[in-house]
């Protein structure tokens, strides 16, 4: 099992436009559960783990967005009109132990903000990060750091072009970055 955090971010390094909604809904060529490369990313995926605040506007949605994964959620309570099959938890640690113990093998998506990547990296539990960069600036909103701390070590995995002008880059977040240097480069 893998947990695998995949976000949109606009050029100019925002996860969400400046008035808050996630990048992705910015992008014309937008299709929700369609576009960017989210079929082939959750081929692979049996849950999805998520804090309260992306969860909550999913419950007055016409569709149910995550029809074929069991559905885990971080939150302080169970919010009214949550289905039975969805597991909640105001524990990190506990709610890691419920998500491990019902795993059969597939990944996890981690869904949410800059906010619940952080919690569950520095449990050690992130396994990547995998963004998809916009053909877009924002000149504000939302950015994954201080959330994800900037001593987090990425590792580069991959990368492709996706239509529209999109691209995907995946890293590994294993490790820890390396001491940045004080002077650039060419002056050392």
């Amino acid at each position: 099992m893998q947990i695998r955090a995949r976000m949109s971010m606009s050029a100019d390094g925002y996860v969400t436009t400046p008035n808050g909604w996630p990048a992705l809904t910015a992008d014309p060529a937008f299709v929700s559960g369609e576009s960017h490369g989210i079929r082939e990313f959750l081929d692979g995926c049996e849950a999805a783990l998520m804090g309260r605040t992306t969860f909550e506007p999913a419950l007055s949605n016409n569709r149910w967005p995550w029809p074929d994964l069991d559905v885990f959620v971080l939150g302080s309570h169970r919010p009214d009109a949550t289905p039975d099959h969805v597991t909640t938890d105001s524990d990190p640690v506990r709610l890691l132990e419920k998500l491990r113990s019902a795993n059969r093998g597939g990944d996890v998506h981690l869904i949410g903000g800059p906010q619940t990547i952080g919690t569950f990296h520095s449990l050690g539990a992130l396994d990547t990060l995998e963004l998809v960069v916009l053909p877009l600036l924002f000149g504000g909103g939302m950015q994954l750091t201080p959330m994800l701390s900037p001593d987090t070590g990425l590792t580069f995995q991959r990368e492709r072009a996706l239509p529209g002008g999109s691209v995907e880059i995946v890293y590994s977040c294993r490790g820890s970055r390396t001491e940045l240097p004080s002077k650039p480069a060419g002056q050392r």
